[in-house]
């Protein structure tokens, strides 16, 4: 089959003829840059076809018809026809192949486009895009060849938002004027590019981010009493601080760095921030849990200097302070502890000793009793916690 193209061309449409439904001619578009800009069409047979004579017409409008004879070439395989203006253009081609092409060639222009910021500066919770997209050239002209009639190609545009760095940007081929719910924290280039038929243009808008972030994290969120965590803040472009702990204690430092929850419970972390252009922004963190107090009593250890159950020690979480006593049978103290803060978290229990002497305990029964308080106000010191425990040699 024969060819008709345009190499320089930027787009391809088609004719749609009333009087001839069926035929489809190329509309070859053109994006001009200047009054000089040209046109070219290129003729070319089957290349199992001998060389034939190729005779190329231009559309009259006085006439209604292709009758203006333009170029005539012989024994070739193809033919151009370069420095064209718009208009319509055929090509009979005679010989061993025998073909007439048609196809017209018009010329769009940049569209004009426009990027700006709705009232920069001023919107803490979004940012407002303000784009104009138009086409220089609403439709091109062409004719039914069948009937002489004058028709339009209606010009096309579409339009894309993008960002440097990448952003979000609400449906950016669909909306001129998006606005940004999730506004950028860093400075953004924001580009509005115009396409019409293949000839584009481009607008950008610089943003100098004024929004505020509260971010921050927290280390262990999970403990006993009482529990301090770590507190890192993340936060962005924030001048002002406002943290609240959750157990009435409120802090306006930028950093705090630490924080510690006394009493067993569950609690979170508000943190609210303002820039110095009074942009506000909160966020809450994860539960912290600070687990309740808890007593266990082992009824048996073996301080045989084998590094298991070597010490009676009980087991414990979020206690206030604890004081225990260890008697033997006949009623001696041979040992006695009482603490409360590092000293508690500090003890590691009874060695076995008699009052953490040398002299070591003989193996049998002891009578301890403990009491202890617990930092969510609960009191260990009931006969429970009052019994005995098995020292094995």
């Amino acid at each position: 089959m024969a060819q008709l193209v345009s190499p320089d061309a930027v787009s391809i449409r088609y004719t749609s003829y009333p009087s001839a439904p069926g035929t489809r001619d190329q509309i070859f578009v053109y994006c001009s840059s200047s009054a000089a800009q040209k046109g070219s069409l290129n003729a070319i047979i089957p290349g199992n076809k001998a060389p034939s004579d190729f005779a190329w017409y231009r559309w009259n409008t006085a006439t209604s018809s292709f009758s203006i004879a333009a170029k005539t070439e012989t024994a070739v395989r193809s033919s151009s026809l370069d420095n064209l203006d718009p208009g319509g253009y055929r090509v009979v081609i005679t010989g061993d192949y025998d073909t007439m092409m048609t196809a017209w060639i018009v010329f769009d222009e940049a569209p004009f486009v426009s990027a700006k910021l709705m009232n920069p500066m001023k919107h803490c919770n979004y940012v407002a895009l303000d784009g104009t997209a138009g086409a220089t050239v609403n439709s091109f002209s062409y004719f039914d060849p069948y009937d002489g009639s004058a028709l339009g190609l209606k010009n096309e545009l579409d339009f894309l938002w993008s960002s440097v760095p990448e952003s979000s940007i609400p449906y950016p081929s669909l909306e001129l004027d998006p606005k940004i719910f999730t506004p950028p924290l860093t400075d953004v280039v924001y580009t509005l590019r115009v396409n019409t038929l293949g000839c584009s243009s481009s607008d950008t808008v610089d943003y100098k981010s004024i929004h505020v972030k509260a971010d921050f994290t927290v280390d262990p969120v999970k403990g006993e009493a009482p529990l301090e965590v770590a507190i890192g803040d993340k936060s962005v472009r924030a001048s002002v601080y406002e943290w609240d702990f959750g157990d009435d204690t409120i802090s306006v430092l930028d950093d705090p760095l630490t924080h510690i929850y006394y009493k067993p419970g569950e609690y979170t972390i508000l943190l609210r921030v303002e820039s110095d252009r009074h942009c506000i922004d909160s966020v809450r963190s994860a539960k912290i849990i600070v687990e309740p107090s808890a007593l266990a009593i082992p009824n048996v250890f073996s301080p045989d200097g084998d590094g298991y159950n070597d010490r009676f020690m009980v087991d414990s979480r979020s206690l206030r302070y604890l004081t225990m006593d260890i008697f033997s049978r006949s009623g001696r103290k041979v040992y006695s502890f009482s603490g409360e803060g590092d000293r508690l978290k500090e003890w590691t229990g009874w060695d076995g000793n008699i009052n953490n002497s040398s002299i070591r305990a003989t193996p049998g029964l002891y009578f301890y009793i403990i009491r202890a308080y617990g930092w969510d106000d609960i009191r260990y010191d009931s006969k429970e916690y009052r019994g005995f425990v098995y020292l094995y040699r």
